[in-house]
């Protein structure tokens, strides 16, 4: 099975369409692929203790980001977290801040699928 990489741009500003990558992100995990979650602009909130989202018939972002942090991992855009004021301990545990290289250098691994949110 292909990796997946999941990048969500949006968080309270466009909730419907966070949780739908979000809800790919952990549902790929479940199916068994490797999954990546790249949190930038208002999602970096979600890696934050009191980052929650919720909308009717979705599960709770918080609970979406537990079960990628589970089994995959989920990094925070640099840039992004620095301009909320956002330091690697002010995340949740597992969470961690990283650069557009990286971003880059998973997205275009072999057999990877990405997905922007």
């Amino acid at each position: 099975m292909r990796s997946l990489v999941v990048k969500l741009t949006a968080g309270a500003d466009a909730p419907e369409r966070c949780l739908q990558g979000l809800t790919v992100a952990s549902v790929a995990l479940a199916s068994g692929a490797t999954v990546s979650l790249w949190l930038t602009g208002e999602s970096v909130w979600l890696a934050t203790p009191d980052g929650e989202l919720e909308l009717p018939e979705s599960p709770p972002a918080s609970t979406l980001v537990a079960a990628v942090l589970a089994g995959g991992t989920v990094q925070v855009c640099t840039q992004c977290a620095a301009r909320r004021g956002l330091t690697q301990d002010l995340l949740v545990d597992g969470a961690v801040i990283a650069g557009a290289g990286s971003f880059v250098e998973q997205a275009l691994a072999p057999d990877v699928q990405a997905l922007v949110y």
